[in-house]
């Protein structure tokens, strides 16, 4: 894996726009996200604000790679294990609550640092949502009552015609999302593109700067095989047996991610244990990759090729932030403002 437009400096002093400053930090699950975030923290007068689905809910600890109290050095961090199993999450939920804790460290003077491993909340959080309807079973059962009578292909055929410039954007075979779509459609009288062109509110008062990792594929594959037998070794199977025990609902949101849908079938007696291991770390290197593909849309991102635990890599970082405004002086006296580098 390389960095994306590596033919560009990747550090560039500039005249920082308006606003406090928010540092993202994005890369693939086991690039080191956590660790950069910490380090910087400990440097920037900082705290660290979780941006992942999966770290939103309590109890799944170990296989959703939320850091340990040892590994967060005592650097406060935010939005982790905040919902119960059973509870829905949403990227509206995750701004509001992200919007709160963003006034709340600016009250302090703290630098927000966010690891982000799902891109669909970090966009929501910095560009706003759109004005969507709100979810209608009764709606959802007759599009499914209608897939199931026709030929295939034909929600995406009337999805089409409800919506031709969005329609191309969801594959004849995601029923999910095409019944989703034509929700939208129905319920707000007017095209899933058009309505969410409208009426978006992006963050004000902020301005994110992103630093994006970038480890060598191979190394990220190594990587992402030895923190498995890592989270098993520290007790992730009982963990997943001690969730079943307690009563947990099967359909439960969190039995979904992966490694813990794989577990759940090997306590269930579906699969050895080296089969699920082996179901897990493709998974986890599948899902890497599309996290890829979603941030390498991001022109904004300062791409680092390494690992966030690397010397050098955070070294960049911090250099890459203090060109842009954000420095250790600068953070001693609270939130550093933007400014002119002369770096």
């Amino acid at each position: 894996m390389t960095a994306p437009d590596a033919s560009s400096p990747p550090i560039a002093p500039l005249v920082a726009p308006s606003g406090a400053p928010l540092v993202v930090l994005l890369g693939p699950t086991a690039s080191g996200k956590s660790a950069l975030a910490v380090w910087l923290a400990e440097r920037l007068r900082g705290e660290v604000v979780a941006c992942d689905s999966t770290q939103l809910y309590r109890g799944f600890d170990i296989g959703t790679a939320k850091p340990s109290l040892a590994e967060r050095r005592g650097v406060p961090h935010h939005l982790l294990g905040i919902l119960d199993p059973h509870e829905t999450a949403s990227a509206g939920d995750y701004r509001q609550r992200a919007l709160a804790v963003l006034d709340d460290l600016r009250r302090r003077s703290r630098l927000p640092i966010f690891t982000v491993g799902t891109g669909l909340y970090l966009r929501a959080l910095l560009e706003g949502l759109a004005d969507v309807p709100q979810r209608s079973e009764e709606l959802r059962a007759r599009l499914r009552e209608s897939a199931a009578a026709h030929p295939p292909g034909h929600l995406h055929r009337l999805l089409r015609r409800l919506d031709p410039a969005g329609a191309p954007r969801i594959a004849p075979t995601d029923v999910q999302k095409i019944i989703r779509a034509l929700e939208i459609c129905l319920l707000a009288r007017r095209p899933l593109s058009e309505v969410h062109r409208a009426g978006r509110a992006p963050l004000l008062g902020w301005r994110a700067v992103k630093i994006g990792l970038a480890p060598p594929r191979e190394a990220l594959y190594a990587r992402i095989q030895a923190r498995l037998a890592s989270m098993l070794a520290a007790g992730w199977l009982d963990e997943v047996r001690h969730l079943l025990a307690a009563g947990l609902p099967e359909d439960a949101k969190p039995f979904d991610f992966i490694g813990y849908r794989e577990l759940r079938a090997h306590l269930r007696g579906q699969l050895s244990l080296a089969e699920a291991q082996a179901a897990i770390a493709q998974a986890t290197r599948r899902y890497a990759k599309r996290q890829m593909t979603w941030f390498r849309r991001d022109p904004e991102i300062a791409w680092l090729e390494g690992f966030g635990d690397d010397p050098r890599v955070q070294e960049e970082s911090l250099r890459l932030l203090a060109a842009r405004g954000i420095s250790v002086q600068s953070s001693s006296h609270g939130i550093p403002h933007s400014k002119p580098s002369n770096d």
